[in-house]
């Protein structure tokens, strides 16, 4: 979580510390969620069953975040790009945006 960075529209250094963090049931520990209260995160995570429940959970910008894992699923059909042959990420690259295009068509 340290070394995600959001590039800016424009000029300057990249942003460290995102608005929101979406992640699934698996991060919804006690030690995440006080850490990215601490930056100044929101946290798009669901809580277990186990666990109490948390009122100001987002279900939309969850379903928004479904909608990505889905996208890398369908993405992950084309074999290359699930097994990463390309070692170079120009060609990677080049192999994940000829599949979006083949998606998108």
């Amino acid at each position: 979580m340290e070394q995600g960075a959001i590039k800016r529209a424009g000029p300057g250094r990249p942003r460290v510390r995102p608005d929101r963090l979406g992640g699934d049931k698996g991060y919804s520990s006690r030690t995440v969620r006080c850490y990215l209260h601490r930056r100044g995160i929101g946290a798009v995570i669901p809580t277990k069953s186990d666990q109490r429940r948390n009122p100001r959970f987002d279900r939309a910008a969850y379903r928004e975040r479904n909608q990505a894992e889905r996208l890398i699923n369908r993405l992950k059909h084309c074999r290359a790009i699930a097994t990463r042959y390309d070692k170079l990420d120009v060609r990677y690259h080049a192999m994940l945006t000829l599949a979006a295009i083949l998606i998108w068509l």
